[in-house]
């Protein structure tokens, strides 16, 4: 199943823009309860304005809520943004480390995020678990866990661990475009004949190809 997934996705990966990892460590907590699309939609003008955690430490709170607010919950994002900034620069000589142990002490920081930024600012293997991940994971028959720690330790026992960055853009890829939470294109599915959960969403092929999207939500 992996396999057939990671050939229907050759080109899985983040797709959060970013050129370093302050700017991947940013964009990822703002990216909680919205889309990349939206995210990568403020960066730009973001990073121009606070190219670094100094800068982010330093930076008028207003602004940034007035760049970041089509994020959505822009004024607690921003509260996040300023108290991650400051501990950057604080704590960690204004640099991200590249430890999970240390990432996850940071403000706005959980598990999930680091994974992101571990693996693909600083090439460390991590399962990013977000929602479409665990989902994933549940209908694969690959766990049965719903807290995304377990979920992660669980995927984790089940691939090399030099896979999990790359696994965890391919499952993420196909929960945005095929398997979504609400009736998933199962008729459309490259991995259908091997899922367990095969008919929880729509099985006719032409439908479910109109359920397909073909690249991240805006």
């Amino acid at each position: 199943m992996s396999r057939l997934l990671h050939e229907h996705y050759p080109d899985a990966g983040c797709e959060l823009d970013f050129a370093d990892a302050y700017q991947l460590l940013v964009a990822t907590v703002l990216s909680a309860q919205t889309t990349d699309v939206r995210v990568n939609g403020v960066t730009p003008t973001l990073f121009a304005r606070y190219p670094d955690a100094p800068a982010l430490a330093a930076a008028d709170r207003a602004e940034v809520e007035t760049i970041i607010q089509p994020t959505g919950f822009f004024r607690a994002k921003t509260e996040s943004l300023l108290k991650l900034g400051a501990a950057l620069v604080e704590r960690f000589g204004g640099q991200v480390p590249g430890r999970l142990a240390d990432l996850v002490t940071l403000p706005g920081v959980g598990r999930k995020t680091a994974n992101v930024v571990l693996g693909n600012a600083f090439d460390v293997p991590g399962i990013t678990v977000d929602t479409h991940l665990g989902r994933l994971a549940r209908r694969f028959g690959w766990t049965e866990e719903t807290d995304p720690v377990a979920v992660e330790h669980a995927v984790g026992a089940l691939f090399p661990r030099r896979d999990w960055t790359q696994l965890s853009h391919v499952l993420i890829f196909h929960g945005r475009r095929i398997c979504h939470a609400r009736r998933p294109a199962c008729g459309a599915c490259p991995v259908a004949r091997l899922c367990p959960s095969y008919g929880e969403g729509e099985t006719d092929p032409a439908t479910a190809a109109r359920l397909v999207r073909t690249g991240p939500r805006a």
